[in-house]
């Protein structure tokens, strides 16, 4: 633990720290001022200027949002007639559907369609 003595002056810490305080304010608005023209990149979203987005560009976006919708509905829709064969379980999708397919497979089989 230290002494009294060697502790330093505080009026010398406050002169200090006085002198020093136009660098660290200038450092702090360096900072954080910046031109709203420039492209500062990436910042987090408590950094971004708030910028309200004109008409056209709200249509623009949800015009690129209802596009990236439609593709995704068209290679849903694709995917769904693809080619590759699926089992006979997931075809009949519930247990009723399976047991009218059933019984329409018999009476397909029978000759009960003649008469």
């Amino acid at each position: 633990m230290s002494t009294p003595e060697e502790q330093p002056d505080h009026e010398e810490i406050l002169a200090r720290a006085r002198a020093g305080r136009p660098e660290m304010a200038a450092a702090l608005d360096e900072d954080q001022e910046s031109e709203l023209d420039e492209d500062l990149g990436w910042q987090p979203i408590w950094k971004r200027p708030r910028k309200p987005k004109s008409k056209a560009d709200k249509k623009k976006e949800l015009r690129k949002q209802r596009k990236r919708l439609r593709d995704a509905g068209k290679r849903r829709l694709v995917a769904g007639q693809s080619r590759r064969p699926r089992s006979r379980q997931s075809r009949i999708g519930n247990a009723a559907a399976r047991r009218d397919a059933r019984a329409l497979s018999r009476v397909r089989h029978s000759n009960a369609w003649l008469w």
